[in-house]
């Protein structure tokens, strides 16, 4: 706490000074020069606005100290005087300017809810009037000045609203781009928890079908191990034993490594998403993995249904694959259309492309583990999660995927999921 009141003090002395220069920038807009108009009223508002922690009281009185012992400090040089009390005589209602509009500001920023700019600008247009009532009163009261006619009076009114407004308008369009800065970040982790999430659940879908194939193996192994023990074949029995021994330590690892896997993807992730966004991310995330690839790629997202669900990571996980794969099949240029409806008991997911399609010979096959089209320059197939997991998520959410013929070529797969299952 000691040192967040040092960071405040410091705060409250960079506005008293700022506005204590800006002040020096002012004009005259009445007979003589006994009342002026700085820039440091607007300085000391742009402050405010943007730093409404700070004790307001504490600095509209120590702004105000500064302000006075900058005029005090001109008014001296100028008349070329060495009173002090003179200097405070003249420029004392200055000070008391910022304490009043430091005291009107407390009552609209801290104890209102947020404001449109239009009637935030009025309030505080009213607070700037007020304030300069209070410092022309007091000059009145010191020096004797004259009272203003009523003229005057609609032109101070007049530059309060203008100032204000001007200000106001500033703040707005700061806040504006600081919000859209800050939307555009949080949209960016967003993406980036979201691919984690994906690759995660990706890999866990690997580890369980290793584990799985592991306990086959194991149980194999061990299977072989009373044959060769029944057949008198100690020496090869107690070797298969010590093969099944070696594979259960490493399906123990692999235990392990999917329940910290499954742990830091449950922590990573959020409650629940909209099939909006989640569309946006598939959308977004795909374009620039053409654009990666220098493909132009037109991408259409049809949404015909809303509703929001906990399991966005496996149905992301699928629906990015298949949209990979169609932006993979497109030669240079081409279209992705992804569409999603209900149908009875189920939603329906489409992933249209107008690629080079799938091999008649090889439809039958595409979901079968080890498939792939795609291979690099030393005949190597890449290596991914593949249709044959976008068909087990599919699976584990309670539904099915196909591909569908589509003329003029292209591909379209269609995934469908058990409303239940998502939900």
């Amino acid at each position: 706490m000691k040192n967040l009141f040092k960071k405040e003090k410091l705060q409250i002395a960079v506005i008293a000074v700022a506005a204590g220069i800006g002040s020096e920038f002012k004009i005259y807009p009445f007979t003589g020069d006994s009342f002026r108009i700085g820039l440091g009223v607007s300085v000391f508002l742009l402050f405010l606005l943007f730093m409404r922690h700070i004790p307001y009281m504490w600095t509209g009185l120590f702004t105000g100290i500064v302000s006075v012992i900058f005029q005090g400090a001109e008014w001296m040089l100028q008349t070329e005087s060495l009173s002090v009390t003179d200097a405070l005589r003249h420029n004392l209602p200055a000070g008391i300017y910022y304490v009043v509009y430091a005291y009107g500001m407390l009552h609209i920023l801290k104890r209102t809810d947020k404001l449109h700019p239009l009637l935030l600008g009025s309030f505080v247009a009213i607070v700037d009037f007020a304030s300069n009532e209070a410092e022309l009163l007091l000059r009145g009261l010191f020096i004797g000045a004259e009272a203003f006619y009523l003229l005057e009076w609609f032109n101070l009114l007049a530059i309060a609203f203008v100032r204000s407004f001007f200000v106001i308008g500033l703040y707005s369009s700061i806040s504006v781009s600081q919000m859209r800065a800050l939307h555009a970040e949080q949209e960016k982790r967003m993406e980036q928890m979201l691919h984690i999430g994906s690759g995660l659940y990706g890999e866990t879908f690997y580890l369980k079908k290793s584990m799985e194939e592991i306990e086959r193996i194991t149980a194999d192994s061990f299977a072989l191990y009373r044959q060769l023990s029944g057949a008198n074949e100690r020496a090869f029995g107690r070797q298969a034993l010590g093969i099944a021994q070696r594979i259960h330590e490493v399906k123990k690892d692999s235990q392990r490594i999917l329940a910290g896997l499954s742990k830091l993807y449950d922590s990573e992730m959020a409650v629940n998403m909209e099939i909006e966004e989640l569309l946006h991310h598939v959308v977004k995330g795909n374009e620039a993995y053409g654009q990666m690839l220098g493909k132009t790629i037109s991408f259409r997202a049809d949404i015909q249904t809303r509703f929001v669900t906990a399991h966005y990571v496996p149905l992301l996980t699928a629906l990015n694959n298949l949209a990979a794969n169609a932006v993979e099949a497109i030669e240079r240029e081409g279209k992705v259309a992804i569409s999603v409806f209900e149908s009875g008991e189920s939603f329906v997911f489409m992933v249209r492309d107008t690629g080079r399609g799938i091999p008649e010979q090889d439809r039958d096959i595409i979901f079968e583990a080890g498939y792939t089209t795609k291979f690099n320059e030393d005949g190597i197939a890449a290596t991914g999660i593949g249709l044959s997991h976008v068909r087990a998520i599919a699976g584990a959410l309670g539904g099915q995927v196909g591909m569908e013929r589509q003329e003029g070529g292209g591909t379209t797969f269609v995934m469908r999921l058990a409303k239940a299952a998502i939900l």
